[in-house]
């Protein structure tokens, strides 16, 4: 016989697939039929398997260690597996993308962090999820971060594994909500799908914005070339989008003006950001997909960018039934990296207030 005991971090997951995670190569009639035996038992009581676990629950499991070991070839290395795939990966390649990032190199840079949520600062050149199968993204590095921890401390076994719930492009830093519990996945999405949220961002932008204003706009998606287009009227497939921009400064690069702005992205869809500036006349530094190739060439042979300069900076959580009132009305902060410092420094940007 083995016992799970759930924990708040597993609470809130359905029985029937608490079981799968903990026996993976199982299948589901195999749970249900030991069930309907009681050979599992919820709370020494017999469960159907939709039940929803809470913290404190007790599942008995009437099952040899041999018939068990079977059906979970990885129970005993799952927090280790995570930690080698990172480690292993790290003295075979390097990151894809613009940064090179090596996994035994890089820290979470961590904003906020409790038993049910963590707040993290991704830097450019990270995916935020993975792309394929041997792609290694955010994800990964703050589940190796939590196993790491759990292994340091003896924590129980756990069957749940972070989530995100809000994603960031590969070359867009900032601010990225993840969930460690279910139920603080669940807290989190509720937040980003009801729209609870102020979402703000900062970029540099070609041209001199004068003043501030909100853009409405339709913007189509092409999977296929993995791009967007915008325009000021509807057509088929597009979908509404609404973006607010005020102006924090202006500087000057042979003689162009470029503009430092604050972005709040009022919907939230693909490319919003990038694709409504460049619309307007407006495109990011360092976008080589929206943006102009004279200026990106120009940046990257001064400054080295090879990526947008657009950074995930203000996240204000707002009251949303249902979640804790310690989310509600917190406001989180990710300060720019040094690069994005040096470059508003050289622009001779001066007394942009970006905390206000």
């Amino acid at each position: 016989m083995q016992i799970i005991n759930v924990t708040a971090k597993n609470e809130g997951q359905r029985l029937d697939r608490l079981l799968a995670k903990y026996m993976p190569e199982a299948p589901k009639s195999f749970f249900y039929k030991m069930l309907r035996k009681k050979n599992i038992v919820l709370n020494g009581m017999k469960a159907c398997g939709n039940e929803k676990v809470v913290d404190g629950d007790e599942i008995k499991l009437f099952l040899s260690d041999d018939t068990i070991a079977g059906f979970n070839k990885t129970k005993a290395d799952n927090k280790k597996s995570s930690i080698d795939k990172v480690e292993w990966e790290s003295a075979n390649r390097e990151i894809r993308g613009d940064y090179n990032f090596k996994t035994d190199e890089f820290k979470l840079d961590i904003v906020y962090e409790d038993d049910d949520i963590i707040i993290v600062n991704k830097p450019a050149g990270i995916l935020s999820q993975k792309a394929k199968p041997d792609d290694i993204s955010l994800v990964e590095y703050i589940n190796s971060y939590i196993s790491k921890r759990d292994i340091s401390e003896k924590c129980e076994f756990s069957t749940f594994n972070a989530g995100i719930c809000n994603r960031l492009d590969r070359n867009t830093s900032g601010l990225v909500v993840a969930g460690k519990s279910v139920k603080g996945l669940q807290w989190a999405n509720k937040l980003f799908k009801d729209r609870a949220l102020k979402k703000y961002y900062l970029c540099i932008v070609k041209g001199r914005v004068e003043c501030p204003a909100r853009i409405d706009g339709y913007l189509t998606k092409n999977s296929e070339h993995n791009n967007v287009t915008v325009t000021d009227y509807e057509t088929a497939g597009s979908s509404r989008i609404i973006t607010e921009y005020k102006p924090l400064g202006y500087g000057k690069l042979y003689g162009k003006y470029y503009t430092l702005l604050k972005v709040r992205l009022v919907t939230g869809k693909s490319h919003q950001i990038r694709a409504h500036l460049k619309s307007i006349g407006y495109p990011i530094i360092g976008d080589s997909k929206y943006g102009h190739k004279d200026v990106y060439n120009i940046f990257k042979k001064e400054f080295g960018l090879k990526h947008q300069l657009l950074h995930a900076w203000r996240l204000c959580f707002l009251y949303t039934e249902g979640v804790p009132d310690k989310y509600n009305g917190v406001t989180f902060e990710a300060p720019i990296s040094l690069e994005f410092q040096e470059i508003i420094k050289k622009l001779g940007i001066e007394n942009a207030d970006i905390k206000e």
